[in-house]
């Protein structure tokens, strides 16, 4: 259980979505932060990232291993497309 709500959470998951987007931006994708909810973070992955076969590791491995280790090692990452 993730000891904060979800309002709590947006400026941290924002700071630390910020901190991979430059990997994302430099093979011409991005990321769009949709809604957290439950301690959920929903995402969408853009550009060249949206149908790339490497897209599953870089949600888990990229930027749910960084909220992880930033926030709390609780906290889910789901991709909405």
């Amino acid at each position: 259980m993730i000891p904060f709500d979800d309002q709590e959470l947006l400026k941290p998951v924002e700071m630390s979505i910020n901190k991979v987007r430059p990997i994302l931006l430099r093979d011409g994708g991005d990321i769009t932060l949709i809604k957290i909810q439950d301690g959920k973070v929903y995402v969408r992955l853009e550009g060249a990232c949206r149908g790339c076969p490497s897209s599953t590791q870089t949600l888990k491995f990229g930027i749910e291993r960084a909220l992880k280790d930033d926030i709390h090692p609780d906290i889910e990452l789901v991709s909405v497309q």
